[in-house]
């Protein structure tokens, strides 16, 4: 036994940890597997709360060091959105500390559902998908007036090649309107409510957490930021830098229950490390499917549970 823990137990929150941090990454709702194994070893629900934050610091250094690739070029937003949810993690954390949690935990499934249905009504996708077709309509009426001109000019054998020209252009990929190599929008494009929708999601992730990589998530896209698997690594930001801050408040007020938050930790660490490189492999609709399915699964979990 260690600290109350036995091995086995120790080992079932390591793997809870590597699967939450793998979830939490994917998906944003870590919360699905690490605070409910925590309340199964018996830890009281604040102490659970706390020594969960704590853990799941993994899955943000994890995610942030293997999602590298999607990170490139985003210095600037990267350091922002973890100095706003630092920030953010403090005051979530001593809100936590000083108030009844009852009245987040009442919020959390309304607004996890709302960001579920954000996600899945996609507004930047549909904005896309129309500037795509009408990309595609100039593209072929510009093609049918080339070729309608040239044929009344050329030749049988003329023909036959603008013929071949015109079936290579066809089928040719149009290019869409925000190629998913670009870098996301810069940061003087951003609409002034993204700035008080992060810094609410870093003040959720320090008070209650469940569900705030859905949040931001719901954020994020509906401001336009950047091709999907950009800003679910820009997520992860936000909540590893107000669970580190939080944390920091945690330890400080002796609120953490330390063997089940370290092997939690390692566990995320894993989970979220390994994580990017699966989901990078994973087309955009689907994982924006997962998100919005994990958002509406953690909503009736923690509706039964409050209501």
């Amino acid at each position: 036994m260690i600290a109350g823990f036995s091995i086995t137990s120790l080992l079932l929150i390591l793997l809870a940890g590597i699967g939450a941090g793998f979830v939490g990454y994917a998906v944003g709702a870590s919360s699905l597997v690490s605070y409910p194994a925590l309340l199964a070893f018996g830890i009281p629900p604040v102490l659970a709360n706390a020594s969960n934050t704590v853990g799941v610091v993994g899955t943000g250094i994890g995610g942030v060091m293997g999602a590298r690739k999607e990170l490139k070029g985003q210095a600037v937003r990267s350091i922002t959105y973890v100095v706003i949810g630092a920030f953010g993690g403090v005051a979530g954390a001593f809100l936590l500390l000083k108030l009844d949690p009852s009245v987040f935990e009442f919020a959390a499934p309304v607004l996890i559902l709302l960001s579920s249905l954000i996600i899945a009504i996609n507004p930047r996708g549909r904005m896309q998908a129309k500037q795509a077709a009408a990309d595609a309509t100039a593209q072929l009426k510009h093609i049918e007036a080339t070729e309608a001109t040239e044929a009344t000019e050329a030749t049988e054998a003329a023909e036959a090649t603008e013929a071949t020209e015109a079936a290579k252009r066809a089928t040719t990929p149009t290019a869409p309107h925000r190629p998913p190599e670009q870098l996301v929008q810069p940061m003087s494009q951003d609409s002034w409510w993204v700035w008080l929708g992060v810094a609410a999601v870093a003040i959720y992730s320090g008070y209650f957490g469940a569900g705030a990589g859905t949040l931001a998530l719901a954020v994020l896209d509906a401001a336009k930021i950047g091709p999907f698997h950009k800003i679910n690594a820009l997520k992860t930001l936000i909540g590893t830098g107000a669970n580190i801050s939080a944390s920091v408040v945690f330890i400080i007020q002796g609120a953490v229950d330390w063997p089940a938050a370290i092997m939690l930790c390692i566990g995320c660490f894993i989970g979220g490390y390994i994580a990017p490189s699966i989901t990078r492999k994973i087309p955009a609709n689907i994982m924006r499917a997962a998100a919005v399915i994990a958002g509406i699964i953690l909503t009736i979990d923690l509706g039964l549970k409050t209501y």
